[in-house]
């Protein structure tokens, strides 16, 4: 019986065993560089994640080198990754090499509020962003705010940006919010794992309905709309100087006073039909730099080249403001595991309802809201209606979380 229960008994696992356990408990952990291949062509890196190590100016130089000589390379993951001074704009610097590097991920490392515009800045050729827990507060939130926010520039090519997992509360969400206003370019937005209430996702839910254009704003329109040579058809003045010429016939207003005014009309009509033709004169004359009609032209046409919100329908309310669609671009917005209550969760209802409203304006609006982990019932009549309005991910609103779809964002 006693040899019987002693070969029952588990052997104990060699030193081999013991170091596999170990190798395999703390590889996360280690130190590592990995390169994922594209399936069909395994000698061309498609993403490159570093883990771990310190990205001294060796390590950059190294990179610098090896880096833009792939062509298929798009993704560069860095986790954990101490960066001394100074070497983070020279990494961005580097991506911008790379012709098809368009995803970063910047997470575990604290990041300085100095280099966010070297990430964020109208150099940057990223499209997807992803700065989980590197310890971003209001002050970075604020400066994101600013960066996001582009009306009279070029538009940001960013389409996602995931801030999870820092420390951003109710004051940095009113910057980014603020940013939000005018920026058409972002698709999705991650802020979950913050200090985020009611008063942060209010301001948020603000952004996505229709709002009225600042003072700053208005006078940015109409400098758009003068550069475009649009009129300004809905200034107060213009629109009281033309209530007031009704009712006047059309000799009495200014430019057509006159005794005779319809034989007056006529050799004004022949010298208009004459400048036309005095322009095919001057076509000759092309080899010739200075042309001041021509050069006005090229600068109003970048205006055009991206869509400008400024320039969208308004409408105007009975006190005189302009009132803006609300931002439509947004699709994507994860705020699960904050302090949000049915208060914030009202106020995007009320948003949503307000882009159910305006589907035929061309711009689909939310489609995605992550709320789970918050301070929301799930027995919540106003959850019940937002599921309702929200059928494309119906798991989005309840406890689930989307991390691991931030992490395979953009890769």
């Amino acid at each position: 019986m006693g040899a019987r229960d002693l070969s029952n008994e588990p052997e104990e696992p060699g030193l081999g065993g013991v170091l596999a356990r170990i190798h395999h408990k703390y590889r996360p952990l280690q130190p590592r560089l990995e390169v994922e291949g594209d399936p069909q062509d395994p000698r061309t890196a498609h993403a490159i994640f570093l883990r771990g190590w310190k990205l001294e100016e060796e390590v950059l130089g190294v990179f610098s080198r090896c880096l833009p000589s792939l062509a298929g390379l798009q993704a560069l993951h860095l986790w954990n990754v101490p960066l001394p001074e100074g070497v983070l704009p020279a990494l961005v610097a580097l991506l911008g090499r790379c012709p098809r590097l368009r995803t970063f991920s910047l997470e575990g490392t604290p990041i300085p509020e100095a280099a966010l515009p070297t990430l964020m800045g109208s150099n940057s050729t990223l499209s997807h962003l992803s700065l989980r827990c590197s310890q971003l507060g209001d002050a970075a939130a604020q400066l994101l705010g600013g960066l996001l926010s582009t009306p009279s520039g070029p538009p940001a090519r960013l389409v996602s940006l995931v801030l999870s997992f820092n420390r951003i509360s109710d004051l940095g969400v009113s910057y980014i919010a603020k940013g939000l206003r005018l920026n058409r370019s972002l698709l999705s937005l991650s802020l979950a794992n913050n200090d985020i209430g009611d008063s942060g996702a209010t301001s948020l839910a603000e952004v996505l309905g229709p709002f009225p254009l600042t003072h700053q704003e208005v006078v940015q329109r109409r400098r758009l709309l003068l550069a475009l040579g649009r009129p300004l058809t809905l200034l107060k003045d213009q629109k009281e100087r033309t209530q007031s010429l009704r009712g006047i016939p059309d000799r009495l207003l200014p430019g057509k006073v006159g005794k005779t005014t319809p034989k007056k009309k006529e050799p004004p009509r022949k010298e208009e039909t004459r400048q036309p033709r005095k322009a095919p004169e001057s076509r000759p004359a092309r080899g010739k730099e200075p042309k001041p009609s021509g050069q006005e032209k090229p600068e109003v046409s970048d205006p055009l080249e991206s869509p400008q919100p400024l320039l969208e329908e308004v409408r105007e309310e009975p006190g005189g403001s302009l009132v803006l669609s609300g931002n439509r671009a947004l699709l994507n917005l994860n705020l699960s595991h904050n302090h949000i209550s049915e208060r914030g969760l009202a106020a995007f209802l009320s948003a949503l309802e307000q882009q159910q409203q305006q589907e035929g304006t061309g711009r689909g609006g939310l489609r995605s809201l992550s709320l789970g982990g918050n301070r929301i019932p799930p027995t919540s009549q106003a959850l019940g209606r937002l599921r309702e309005l929200l059928p494309w991910d119906p798991q989005s609103l309840g406890g689930q979380d989307q991390e691991e779809e931030e992490q395979d964002l953009g890769t």
